[in-house]
């Protein structure tokens, strides 16, 4: 009993004298380790098209059900994305989410991405559904060519595809 109490002091007094390791939070944030997984984020391509296509694979994939995605159909004259569709509508229930990243994995156009971000806080249910406004980040940050098979969705076949019925 005595032995534990002066092996508690010990370590008291090893540790008096040394600098502290306080961190003043709000003013200096610790980085984060690369695998890191943290607030969710819709990227686009370099030329400002979303990447996201609205295939819904991530909605399926999530095992919370935190995803709501709401495909239209693209615009010819002015798409959003390549290929045929695009996410009208994307939300996540940040209050769901529990951060496994099988939304990132399930995308095939790397369009959702959880990055280092990790202050979240909310003050009601409401601001805790991220739109696709609060994840597509901006035009100009955009990164990455579109890829060929995205190029040619709308192109018909060379030659046609003959089907025999």
């Amino acid at each position: 009993m005595i032995g534990a109490l002066f092996k508690g002091l010990g370590t008291t007094l090893r540790y008096l004298f040394r600098k502290p390791v306080t961190v003043e939070y709000p003013e200096v944030k610790r980085p984060v380790r690369e695998r890191f997984r943290g607030r969710h984020q819709l990227k686009r391509f370099a030329n400002g098209m979303e990447r996201c296509i609205g295939c819904s694979l991530c909605a399926a994939a999530c095992p919370a059900d935190a995803i709501l995605v709401v495909p239209a159909e693209n615009d010819p004259a002015a798409p959003n994305s390549p290929g045929e569709r695009y996410a009208a509508r994307y939300e996540i229930n940040m209050l769901r989410c529990i951060f496994c990243g099988y939304c990132e994995d399930a995308c095939p156009t790397n369009a959702i991405v959880l990055e280092h971000q990790y202050e979240l806080s909310f003050y009601d249910r409401r601001s805790s559904i991220l739109t696709k406004d609060d994840l597509l980040v901006p035009p100009d940050k955009g990164h990455g060519e579109i890829p060929p098979i995205l190029q040619q969705v709308n192109r018909r076949p060379s030659p046609p595809a003959q089907i025999d019925l």
